[in-house]
């Protein structure tokens, strides 16, 4: 058994990438809602069979945030030269806009950006952001995180070894899973505001939303990769067209019940 990210594995398989997440694509929620009751289980399955795996969603950390940058960023042409530290589709995105994409691990990460190796870096949310301190070596920390809007974790087992399991071992696998997909969430919900409340309270950095321009820009790469890769490969291509389809659906019925809900409540907040 082993518990990853499935985009990890998109060199294997680009529709990988949608077992966790896609740039601009579902958020939490409505990854959620296509794994579980829109099909994406069945996909994944068969994906994942002809490596002998199966896996169930098990965590979410939900939309992630955009990034930490020590230059400003204004339009997609600030990106010309910038040097990132960004993994995966999100990577071959920012190298489409013109940055110059590193990979590194976490541990490494906290320096490069001290030293100016990087000009910025992606990573998850305020929770985990403030722990690896890049509050104290990074002046803009930008939302939203375009990249991953709801990256899912996974719980895979073999298959045949699963297959072979009594069936209460085998709900015990799903259960379990479940509840790591609700409690992550959960977590990090409760815990990101805190430590961005934290870290703007310090007064060091500058919170920015990302231009809308600059995002229409960069989902035109996107749209562009998604295209090519459904070209090259039949089985990405179906399910990028029911994945679609899906997004489309559930983001008619949010833009009128959730997205309406949460711009009155937090407007008046405001």
């Amino acid at each position: 058994m082993g518990h990853t990210a499935s985009y990890y594995y998109v060199g294997k398989n680009p529709a990988h990438a949608f077992f966790t997440t896609v740039p601009f694509g579902l958020n939490a929620q409505q990854q959620n809602a296509w794994l579980e009751s829109g099909g994406g289980q069945e996909f994944w399955n068969e994906l994942n069979a002809g490596d002998n795996l199966i896996a169930f969603a098990a965590g979410n950390t939900g939309v992630q945030m955009g990034g930490w940058f020590n230059k400003e960023i204004n339009s997609a042409e600030d990106l010309q030269g910038l040097t990132i530290r960004i993994p995966g589709l999100g990577g071959q995105i920012m190298s489409r806009a013109g940055a110059n994409v590193q990979v590194l691990p976490g541990g490494e990460i906290y320096l490069a950006l001290e030293r100016g190796t990087i000009d910025a870096t992606d990573w998850v949310g305020p929770y985990d952001d403030e722990i690896l301190g890049f509050n104290k070596v990074a002046k803009f920390y930008y939302a939203p995180g375009w990249h991953e809007p709801g990256p899912t974790l996974g719980t895979y087992v073999n298959l045949d070894v699963y297959n072979g399991l009594p069936e209460d071992i085998k709900n015990a696998i799903q259960v379990a899973s479940k509840a790591a997909n609700l409690q992550m969430l959960a977590d990090y919900d409760a815990k990101n505001g805190p430590a961005l409340q934290r870290m703007l309270g310090e007064g060091s950095i500058e919170l920015r939303t990302f231009p809308t321009e600059y995002l229409k820009t960069l989902e035109g790469f996107a749209n562009e990769i998604n295209e090519e890769n459904a070209a090259k490969d039949a089985f990405f291509a179906t399910v990028y067209e029911n994945w679609l389809k899906f997004r489309d659906e559930i983001r008619a019925f949010h833009k009128i019940s959730e997205f309406a809900w949460l711009d009155y409540a937090i407007g008046q907040q405001e």
